[in-house]
């Protein structure tokens, strides 16, 4: 068995391990929890929030599904991502430091619920929740670990600086091409109903407790499907990238700024994950694995973005900044 099998096997056991556990767990102690459970503690230390066990259970595996699930589908996905050893660390700290909060998390909260009458009469989480997050930490570092011995290739590049596309004096032309991430969408629409969910549960029942889950829900749901997809257009005088299904927002790179593109496969966990990564003059926008478009500024800096056919629209780039009056990337 090859590396990429040796790591799959161990890591989808390990989801399904931890995904029995926080599943079981709950269900063999429910005789002794109340109804509802206390899940949110004050500054005090006492509890000052409540959520129906059911929920609370959906809340707690649904949210490893989506880290472990997310993580095990993402390396089933890209092969490559296993071949870069800061790749392979990142999922194991992601896999092992994720799973082992969240079942610590479900522990002391039914450690701290065990055998009282009313959620309002559950006991504080005292200690324990800094003991979650110390194992939190310590699993992060054995699985990345864990996750570190195996090969670390070099970044695959497609494409270099001085490719371009012979255009006639005087010819226009436009160059556009878009991305889009299903599972992010999926997440930010499942997030967007789990919150709206959550909302109509706090109305019908006055339940005030659950409006905070609620409203980060819906927020980070339409966060999510505004940076689900992204569209690139390179034309004379910019590069335009717009996101979400209402092109908004927008970021423009006047060719002026930009001194040379060229093509580059790059993984999100050689970046830090999915999303918009880095900071101003090196950022980096990530919605899937595989070919990226990467503009090099005149200042030193340079933007990535995963986009398709990155290979042609780096060519037209470096062909609109030869050819521009003012370029400092033609001298």
């Amino acid at each position: 068995m090859g590396l990429r099998g040796r790591f799959l096997s161990v890591a989808v056991g390990w989801f399904a391990l931890l995904t029995v556990v926080l599943v079981a767990v709950p269900l063999a102690l429910r005789n002794r929890l109340p109804e509802p459970m206390a899940s949110h503690w004050g500054p005090s230390g006492a509890p000052d929030g409540s959520m129906p066990f059911a929920v609370l259970l959906a809340l707690q595996v649904g949210i490893w599904v989506l880290i472990g699930g997310g993580a095990c589908a993402g390396a089933l996905r890209d092969s490559w991502v296993l071949r870069r050893r800061a790749s392979r660390m990142g999922l194991g700290a992601l896999l092992c430091g994720g799973g082992l909060f969240l079942v610590g998390l479900q522990l002391v909260t039914l450690s701290a619920n065990l055998d009282v009458p009313t959620w309002s009469g559950a006991a504080s989480l005292s200690w324990g929740a800094l003991l979650v997050v110390a194992v939190m930490l310590l699993g992060g570092w054995l699985g990345a670990l864990a996750a570190r011995p195996g090969p670390d290739e070099s970044p695959r590049s497609s494409g270099t600086a001085t490719e371009t596309i012979p255009l006639r004096p005087g010819q226009r032309t436009v160059w556009v091409s878009s991305v889009r991430n299903g599972w992010v969408s999926g997440i930010g629409g499942s997030l967007l109903a789990a919150g709206a969910g959550f909302a109509a549960v706090a109305l019908l029942n006055g339940n005030d407790a659950l409006w905070p889950h609620s409203v980060i829900m819906i927020v980070t749901g339409l966060l999510a499907l505004t940076f689900s997809s992204a569209r690139v257009q390179i034309t004379e005088d910019c590069l335009r990238i717009s996101y979400g299904p209402l092109r908004r927002p927008r970021k423009h790179i006047p060719i002026e700024r930009v001194q040379r593109a060229w093509s580059e496969e790059r993984s999100p966990w050689e970046v830090g994950g999915w999303g918009i990564r880095g900071m101003p003059g090196a950022a980096t926008v990530m919605l899937r694995s595989g070919e990226c478009l990467v503009v090099g500024y005149v200042s030193g800096g340079r933007f990535t973005i995963s986009i398709d056919d990155a290979e042609h629209g780096a060519a037209l780039l470096n062909t609109l900044v030869a050819r521009a009056p003012t370029s400092t990337g033609s001298s």
